[in-house]
């Protein structure tokens, strides 16, 4: 099943992906009375959670049927802000989100029926500009980019009670001004890869897992070659094969998609080729098996879907497809 935002016409499409060609299906649209942006998905794909950015903040729980992946609202609540980033921790008994304009984060208790509690284990300030929130996967430790103070903060988590506090160090410094943005963790977790949004550039970290720290390594290019611009770059999303294999990046000034080979033992990229795509691609996501990728363009309007190569990780084009208005977020889930 695939989930799209689209913030502008406030729903979400529901679609069925064919994993036979990757042909999808509109299953329905679903209003959600707020410029919807941000998704998340519990673990066990029963609950989807959706950050609502028009004033009053809040989120929407929705349950998702699990014969058709339909979506039933169950609750909405508010939010400590404007959420940029949601997420839940590796339990799904709580929902983590990261807001940009408020320079902070929050941590909200989720119920077994999926419905978020409206008051906070805690909101907690962060540097400038606080973008994505994420734990580990040993769910002892959170980490949150900060894309205006140039920095990923490094978090305990505990997950008995949600509480967080500043690791040792509290913080990686990026390169000035890089933008942290969104991030991911290799399926090894010995490494984490993030897209830095001002600078147009990939960052690689080894990750302690024990101690819950990162490590800059490199940075690559998430640029056409010889691109040239006059606006400001915008390097968005990011996402890993399952098998970790290759590496996908999306650019919004470019409207390219960049892959990448990724070097398991060193956690070094190398860069495969770039691929246009929709306009302004902010999200996309590739379904569980690797086989498919699925973007979307905030200012098209539109929905490409790609094959992945399984040996190459060179995608292929396969079809476009109409979604809303400002569609901004993809999830992709297998039915439980």
């Amino acid at each position: 099943m695939v989930y799209v935002a689209n913030a502008d016409s406030q729903e979400i499409y529901v679609m069925d992906l064919d994993g036979r060609n990757g042909a999808l299906t509109l299953v329905e649209k679903v209003p959600t009375g707020g410029t919807v942006m941000p998704l998340a998905i519990s673990p066990n794909h029963r609950f989807l959670y959706a950050s609502l950015r028009s004033a009053p903040f809040s989120v929407t729980s929705f349950s998702i049927a699990p014969d058709t992946g339909k979506l039933v609202p169950l609750a909405t609540v508010p939010l400590a802000d404007n959420m940029a980033n949601l997420a839940t921790d590796k339990t799904g008994r709580y929902l983590l989100a990261a807001s940009y304009s408020g320079d902070k984060i929050s941590i909200n208790p989720i119920a077994p029926n999926g419905l978020v509690d409206a008051t906070p284990v805690s909101v907690t300030n962060t540097g400038k500009n606080a973008h994505a929130i994420a734990t580990d996967a040993g769910n002892t430790h959170l980490f949150v980019s900060n894309l205006g103070s140039d920095v990923m903060l490094q978090y305990k988590f505990d997950a008995s009670t949600g509480h967080i506090e500043p690791n040792t160090p509290p913080s990686l410094a990026t390169v000035k001004g890089a933008g942290p943005r969104h991030f991911v963790f290799h399926p090894n977790q010995r490494f984490v890869f993030g897209t830095n949004e001002l600078n147009g550039t990939v960052s690689s970290y080894a990750y302690n897992a024990a101690q819950g720290t990162l490590t800059w390594l490199s940075s690559i290019s998430a640029l056409p070659a010889g691109f040239s611009w006059k606006e400001a770059l915008a390097t968005a999303d990011i996402h890993l094969t399952p098998n970790g294999q290759f590496l996908y990046v999306s650019e919004r000034t470019s409207s390219t998609l960049t892959a990448y080979r990724v070097d398991a033992q060193t956690g070094a990229l190398a860069t495969i080729g770039n691929y246009p795509t929709e306009t302004q691609p902010r999200g996309f996501n590739i379904d569980r098996k690797g086989q498919y990728l699925l973007a979307v363009g905030q200012k098209s309007n539109g929905l490409t879907s790609y094959a992945i190569n399984s040996e190459t990780g060179a995608l292929t084009p396969l079809q476009k497809y109409g979604m809303g208005k400002n569609p901004n977020w993809v999830e992709i889930i297998d039915l439980p």
